[in-house]
């Protein structure tokens, strides 16, 4: 269906589920050619809106774009608050707020192209769990590394994650995505793509450097993923795209050796990320240095590990608390 068909179609008629599909497909290609929005958040995005039609076909099957309301969408994030799937699982509080956060932009895209329906500003996101930033000391990181056995490819491979996720603090998505000949040990950096489509550059510290290089020597194949699987058969097929490691599997990475060495963190590869962002901010770098090389768009995202990096907020608590004085 045309951009015109739908524009023109007769709003104030009860529209098919389809309709609304076609609705949704068009946002989404909007996403990908206009905005340049990363494959993840199509992915993601398609999956929350596609919920919604499924939701609305099941429960509104009547209702016109126009008419959606206010009553429609509490009823709808009821659901969503009261969803669990068949093991029992329910959905977080912050998965229930990339649904709305998906539902409004969605609609918010419609009423900028003239269709008639609900404001998302008369949507309320959900409010978020209060969460501590995570990080690891230097002792934790120290024991979660210790705790991998590198007697074999996969241990040094699975050595290699962690130190690749410290020096550089990159995201899991952009970890996997890295090919071999990307890397220059000489200059000991690289370029990747980050969220949004916004280029960076990562630079390798020694440790990282040095246990890479090791991986790499011991590796036989020629294939160009940077980090790859050792389970299943081997598929050398599109020089070994099918090797390659996704973020789940990092994540199952860095889980088993958080477990293996009994530190006192939860840590994910995310947590690495920020441990990276904090050893920084605590040696004396600047924010914005900080913000450029994690890849964010706006400084006060960075600015979230202030609080735990001042050292100044350090030294004036160290005088002025009474607590500290004998």
């Amino acid at each position: 269906m045309t951009f015109e068909f739908v524009m023109s179609h007769n709003l104030s008629t009860p529209y098919s589920m389809n309709e609304l599909q076609k609705y949704i497909e068009q946002y989404l290609e909007y996403l990908e050619i206009e905005k340049n929005s990363s494959k993840l958040t199509i992915r993601n995005y398609r999956f929350y809106l596609h919920r919604f039609d499924a939701w609305i076909a099941e429960n509104e099957p009547n209702m016109r774009l126009d008419s959606l309301n206010s009553d429609i969408i509490r009823k709808y994030r009821k659901y969503l608050s009261d969803y669990s799937d068949l093991k029992g699982l329910t959905l977080k509080r912050v998965t229930q707020s990339y649904h709305i956060i998906a539902l409004r932009s969605f609609l918010r895209y419609l009423i900028r192209n003239d269709v008639k329906t609900l404001a998302p500003e008369k949507i309320d996101l959900p409010k978020g769990e209060s969460k501590s930033l995570k990080f690891l000391e230097k002792d934790h990181l120290r024991e979660l590394v210790n705790s991998i056995d590198i007697s074999s490819e996969k241990g040094l491979r699975d050595r290699a994650i962690l130190e690749l996720l410290f020096s550089t603090g990159l995201r899991v998505s952009e970890l996997t995505k890295l090919n071999r000949d990307e890397i220059n040990f000489k200059s000991r950096e690289f370029g990747v793509i980050g969220k949004g489509g916004r280029a960076r550059i990562v630079f390798l510290s020694d440790s990282a450097a040095f246990w890479l290089t090791k991986y790499f020597e011991i590796r036989s194949d020629e294939f160009k993923p940077i980090f790859i699987r050792y389970a299943k058969s081997v598929d050398g097929t599109n020089n070994g795209e099918k090797m390659r490691l996704t973020p789940r599997s990092i994540e199952r990475i860095v889980e088993k050796y958080v477990k293996k060495s009994k530190i006192p963190v939860k840590a994910s590869p995310h947590t690495l990320r920020h441990s990276f962002a904090t050893d920084l901010l605590s040696n004396g770098a600047d924010l914005r240095s900080v913000q450029e090389m994690l890849g964010h768009k706006n400084i006060s995202t960075t600015q979230i590990y202030t609080h735990i990096t001042n050292p100044q907020l350090k030294q004036v608590h160290k005088k002025f608390h009474q607590g500290n004085r004998r």
